[in-house]
């Protein structure tokens, strides 16, 4: 079973100016495609390839490099655009609200807390929102194209909120100002989508 491309869900300039078209364009048809090219690749004719990404990764062995950072690489993406939306849609309320006041204290320090795991990690990576089974939430980070639901990968749980500081996600607009780039994403998140992803795997 192939894993196919997903389409973006909004136009290439439609987070502008929080994220410029011309790197949504190159990310979306150039890194995700790439991804999605050597992850099915990596799986053709093994027992992997009629699994969902989701099984995949976690029960990956982290040893299969090829399975780690492509299967990483497909599925962080796809999250990644679907937790944002040109209109930053909804926001934060409900059960995800409470949770997360229940375990940063307040929606700021939550956002603080976000913005400085994707901040210090270094080089390439991911910074993220989990739920664990019972609702508790989580911040961490991830490198390169880890997913928290990997076993031994960081804080576990299952990824609800993600935030892609490889250098290419910014670089064209945001040049060194990873944090410039951070704070730009707090606009167009769409919590509506996050919500929903916690209400389903908390």
């Amino acid at each position: 079973m192939a894993f196919e491309l997903p389409k973006l869900p909004y136009a290439f300039d439609a987070l502008e100016p929080y994220i410029d078209a011309r790197t949504m364009e190159i990310h979306s048809t150039k890194h995700h495609v790439g991804y999605t090219n050597n992850l099915n690749k990596a799986i053709a004719g093994t027992d992997l390839d009629s699994k969902s990404i989701e099984d995949i990764l976690t029960n990956l062995d982290p040893s299969n490099t090829a399975v780690r950072n492509n299967g990483g690489g497909y599925y962080n993406h796809h999250l990644f655009w679907n937790v944002m939306n040109p209109e930053g849609k909804g926001y934060l309320s409900g059960e995800l609200k409470d949770a997360i006041i229940a375990e940063f204290g307040s929606v700021d320090a939550f956002k603080d807390a976000f913005a400085k795991a994707a901040a210090t990690r270094f080089g390439s990576g991911w910074a993220w929102l989990c739920v664990h089974k019972g609702g508790k939430v989580e911040v961490c980070s991830t490198p390169n194209q880890d997913n928290p639901m990997t076993p031994g990968v960081s804080c576990g749980g299952f990824p609800i909120l993600t935030l892609d500081v490889w250098e290419h996600a910014y670089y064209l607009k945001y040049q060194n100002r990873r944090p410039e780039y951070i704070d730009a994403f707090f606009n167009v998140i769409n919590w509506n989508y996050v919500e929903k992803l916690y209400a389903e795997n908390k």
